[in-house]
């Protein structure tokens, strides 16, 4: 979980506290950006692509992809950017212990995959005078010494073999794997229109859509966000979504042969839930908390099954 740093904003010199949110990668982790606490944070006057977007490396796979930079939006109405670093090296790598220094490194309780080493086999009692016999008690001739010492030497005793467990039967179906469930989604709170199109982009993402990116075509209100076999709206508006608002987003997924999904900060009207129930569009409200909710059947599907 990611610590809350304290913000100070340069126009009005008011204190916050601000958390930095977790993006889910594609093998499941959590990534989260550390923020660099001795840089004071910049005040957005224009934005850009670069300035927006950061690569952020994944703690459990290694794998970088572009995230949303980290924002606080201020009270007084400056919007803050905070300064991002690098995550050390070793912050979650474990050094590699060296088997030749420690014969046991290769035998720790920690490591599934190795197996318990041999388990020591005491001295059999029997076979101790066998390195070193008795002296023979004096008898008549050789052949009275030559039994005494045969008869006080027994045979090597055969080493009791430990019952290995029975491995199944080749022959025997395995039993079918169960299906891995998915990760929870982690929401990125909503306090401008642009924390909307991350947290739609995220629920994409997590629903099974990766390769999320920009519309080639604008949509008729809002912002349009695109994937292999998808379109999707969202409108980050005061106002609530119009029945021609979704019409036109399912009339442009047919021309480019793709699924619609709709997110709406405000809602939808009567008449545009109607007709999306007609044209089996989901529908999405995004709360505060930047986790959308279905509003219809074909949505609670969606997020039922994923993407």
């Amino acid at each position: 979980m990611s610590e809350s740093v304290p913000v100070r904003c340069p126009a009005c010199r008011r204190q916050h506290h601000y958390t930095a949110p977790s993006y889910p990668c594609a093998c499941g982790a959590p990534v989260t950006p550390v923020l660099d606490r001795r840089a004071a944070p910049d005040a957005v006057a224009h934005r850009s692509w670069d300035d927006e977007w950061i690569a952020l490396p994944c703690p459990a796979c290694g794998r970088r992809d572009q995230w949303p930079h980290p924002e606080l939006g201020c009270a007084c109405g400056t919007v803050l950017r905070l300064a991002v670093t690098d995550p050390p090296a070793d912050a979650h790598a474990e050094p590699a212990a060296d088997p030749a220094a420690d014969p046991a490194a290769g035998r720790s309780c920690a490591d599934p995959a190795a197996g318990p080493g041999p388990e020591p086999v005491p001295p059999s009692p029997a076979a101790a005078p066998a390195s070193a016999p008795d002296p023979a008690p004096p008898g008549p001739g050789p052949t009275s010494t030559t039994h005494t010492a045969t008869s006080r030497t027994p045979a090597p005793q055969p080493r009791p073999q430990t019952p290995q467990p029975r491995t199944p039967n080749s022959r025997t179906p395995a039993a079918p794997t169960p299906a891995v469930p998915r990760s929870a989604f982690r929401p990125v709170a909503i306090r401008t229109a642009r924390d909307a199109v991350t947290s739609a982009a995220l629920y994409l993402n997590w629903l099974g859509h990766g390769d999320v990116r920009r519309a080639d075509q604008r949509p008729t209100s809002g912002i349009g966000l695109a994937s292999r076999g998808l379109l999707a709206q969202v409108d980050p508006s005061v106002r609530p979504a119009s029945l021609r608002d979704v019409e036109c987003l399912w009339l442009t997924a047919m021309t480019e042969s793709a699924e619609c999904v709709y997110f709406s900060l405000a809602g939808y009207a009567d008449d545009a839930c109607a007709r999306a129930d007609q044209l089996r569009v989901p529908l999405f409200v995004l709360d505060l908390t930047g986790t959308p909710q279905p509003v219809n059947a074909t949505a609670d599907a969606l997020a039922a099954r994923g993407g």
